[in-house]
């Protein structure tokens, strides 16, 4: 077989070891469920086996879910319904087998893997952070399809189960045992023999009854039809107030779910079935999808020939940005420099460090050991003499390039050929700051999001003389950090901020013609985005866009595009947003009908208009096409190599909506040609800054999209 194989014990125990191959975790595919079927037809005709253990030979992987290439492939709902009903007609199989079937967890148990371990009996998993169970399907767009949505709730109860489900939300071994998900802890060693035994105490006592622990509030909640309902309508309301219907991959998994409550789980399975088969085919899943093939593509270093270890680390700046870098690097460098202008700040950082992994050690995200491990490569320091031997210097202090440019001269002196120094700026050009050193050959810029831990996306930026090897070794960090890296060229702003610069820009405008900040945000949060742009303004800080404003002004302004002077008036008198609570919104005042008021005082220094209405459709073509158009330019420009690159930037830097796909693909989805006549009317009613990028005008031209058709 290819990926399973079976043996039999002396006690009359079957083992079922899979081991999926070429890769390095277990999925499910139509071959792997051919071979399952197959295992269980001799298992039920044989009459020697009492007992059954479902485990792994994979190290740290149990089963990830479906194969998702194969899914892609499917060129109609009904493929995607035949494809899930063989999955369910097998685990229904497996559920009703005669003899105890024990699953033996370790490493990711998700998706299709958990729907597997449900229809065990009982379910043993090892207690190490590497075991994690859940169900992500939601966020490609998909729901649970191999009776998660049934057995879920039917195990741990509705309150518990949808939470998991809707924000695809992931638990631990120890969390797991808690909300009753998996029966009995194990130590990571001795995971076979362990099956074994339990199979076989089950098989002469039989499967102990279950009892769930719930509040009496969730008892009520849902042992009844109205409890049920309550809970499914504040769902969807919740849902709604997130995604504002963006999304139909929730909504589908409250519907499933409630149907089966109220039909039956018989019914509940087919509903299961029938809702995959639509969302399979729904443009929502399948941006969903090409983003994870795309960042897949991108956890590959093309140039992991040229990469050299990073073995000795060396941050300097040790406030939120630096802590974060460093956080993300513990695990993977042996020692990790702390550099601040004093021993107390550096001290003082490396103190917020220890407060994290502490907190991840308490959660069993990782162990005692590791905590104290990692915190001792931390080592503080307020001078250079310890940046001997440095294999990469990562600078992450404040956006003012003569400090930028002095500290790189200080590490120069401090360091030789050997030492990568990479800037973590958001949009000085990289050349700028190596103007006049010594070695540019070994500059780069690594742009990290705030906050880094969480971040997923980490743009490398590089110029002209930026060296080949010092381009690998940086993505491979970046990779190792677990980031999805992109590579860039240098520029104002690079690629990320210069395509947010328009859109905030835009915004400003919308503001200063008398549009009220709640009505941008809620259209655009309507078209997607995570944020609305004028809250966003005040979470980045006015001070932050006005400098920005600053850094990429000229470049804008030489293809005509004049950049609101608003942001400057306002910091001027004093606004800086969120972090000083005084900026577009009020920070003093209690949001009313969850909205947060606007600062009215604000009017009068973007130009005093009267505030009026305008039209949701207006305000998403505005803003979303100013950003789409820029990045257009990007590629024109060779800023980014491809699309690919521009779209994962977009969304996993700025919150461009996924289910849109990013700006490129929003453009092959919309059609390029409905794109250009928006820009046209555009253009004719504001002015150049619409002016559609010539890119745009010759792929119309040519009648393709920007996606090659393959």
């Amino acid at each position: 077989m290819k990926y399973l194989s079976l043996e039999k014990t002396k006690e009359k125990i079957a083992i079922i070891t899979i081991d999926c191959p070429d890769g390095k975790v277990n999925k499910v595919s139509s071959g792997f469920l051919d071979e399952v079927a197959s295992v269980l037809s001799d298992i039920r005709k044989s009459n020697d086996v009492i007992g059954l253990v479902i485990m792994s030979a994979k190290e740290e992987n149990f089963v990830v879910g479906a194969a998702i290439d194969e899914i892609e492939s499917m060129r109609n709902s009904q493929e995607a319904i035949t494809y899930i009903s063989k999955g369910h007609a097998i685990l229904n199989e497996l559920e009703g087998m005669k003899i105890p079937v024990v699953a033996c967890v370790h490493g990711n148990c998700l998706g299709g893997g958990l729907e597997l371990a449900l229809v065990c009996n009982y379910r043993l998993a090892v207690d190490s952070p590497q075991t994690v169970l859940g169900f992500p399907e939601v966020q490609l767009g998909l729901l649970p399809a191999a009776g998660g949505t049934q057995r879920l709730p039917a195990l741990i109860g509705l309150t518990k189960a949808l939470p998991m489900m809707l924000a695809a939300r992931t638990l631990r071994a120890k969390q797991a045992k808690r909300l009753g998900l998996v029966d009995e802890l194990i130590p990571p060693y001795g995971l076979k023999e362990t099956g074994i035994n339990k199979a076989l105490q089950l098989a002469k006592r039989g499967i102990p009854a279950r009892k769930r622990n719930r509040s009496f509030m969730n008892f009520l909640l849902e042992s009844n039809s109205v409890g049920r309902a309550i809970v499914f309508s504040q769902a969807r309301k919740m849902i709604t107030s997130q995604t504002y219907g963006c999304y139909p991959a929730p909504y589908a998994i409250i519907d499933a779910v409630e149907y089966g409550f109220k039909k039956g789980i018989t019914a509940g399975l087919k509903k299961e079935i029938e809702l995959f088969g639509t969302l399979v085919m729904s443009p929502q899943s399948q941006s969903l999808r090409n983003l994870f093939f795309k960042m897949g593509e991108l956890k590959k270093n093309p140039q992991k020939n040229l990469a050299r270890r990073v073995g000795k680390l060396a941050v300097v700046g040790t406030g939120f940005m630096g802590q974060g870098i460093a956080v993300v690097s513990t695990s993977i460098c042996d020692t990790i420099l702390m550099k601040d202008v004093s021993l107390d700040a550096a001290a003082s950082g490396m103190k917020e460090i220890w407060k994290g992994l502490d907190k991840r050690s308490k959660s069993g995200a990782i162990v005692p050991f590791d905590r104290d491990m990692q915190y001792n490569k931390l080592v503080p320091c307020d001078d250079y003499s310890l940046f001997k031997n440095a294999d990469l210097v990562i600078e992450a202090v404040f956006e003012e390039l003569t400090l930028k440019q002095r500290i790189l001269a200080d590490v120069e002196e401090a360091t030789d050929e050997r030492t990568i120094f990479a800037s973590n700026t958001s949009a000085i050009p990289i050349k700028n700051i190596a103007q006049g050193c010594k070695r540019p050959q070994n500059v780069i810029g690594m742009h990290y999001f705030s906050p880094v831990p969480r971040m997923p996306l980490l743009e490398i930026i590089t110029t002209n003389e930026t060296a080949p090897w010092v381009t690998a070794t940086t993505v491979d960090m970046g990779i190792a950090q677990g980031k999805t890296c992109i590579v860039v060229k240098d520029g104002p702003g690079f690629y990320t901020t210069r395509i947010l610069a328009p859109l905030l820009n835009e915004t400003v405008l919308l503001l200063e013609e008398g549009a009220v900040p709640n009505d941008i945000d809620l259209a655009m949060r309507q078209f997607g985005f995570p944020v609305g742009p004028a809250a966003l303004i005040d979470e980045v800080g006015i001070d932050v866009g006005a400098h920005v404003y600053e850094q990429l002004g000229p470049m804008f302004l030489k293809r005509g595009i004049t950049a609101s002077g608003s942001l400057g008036r306002l910091l001027a008198q004093g606004y800086k947003g969120k972090k000083n609570k005084k900026g577009i919104y009020r920070y003093d005042l209690k949001k009313t009908k969850g909205q947060k008021l606007p600062d009215e005082a604000v009017y009068a220094i973007l130009g005093g208009q009267p505030r009026r209405k305008f039209e949701a459709d207006l305000i998403q073509h505005r803003i979303s096409l100013m950003m789409i158009n820029e990045a257009l330019t990007c590629l024109q420009e060779g800023i980014i190599s491809c699309p690919r690159d521009g779209d994962i930037g977009a969304v996993f830097g700025l919150g461009f909506p996924p289910f849109q796909g990013g700006p490129f693909s929003y453009v092959d989805r919309i059609g390029p040609a409905k794109i250009l006549a928006l820009m046209e009317s555009l253009e004719k009613q504001y002015g150049t800054r619409f002016r559609p990028a010539q890119i745009l005008k010759d792929i119309v031209k040519s009648g393709k999209k920007i996606y090659a058709e393959k």
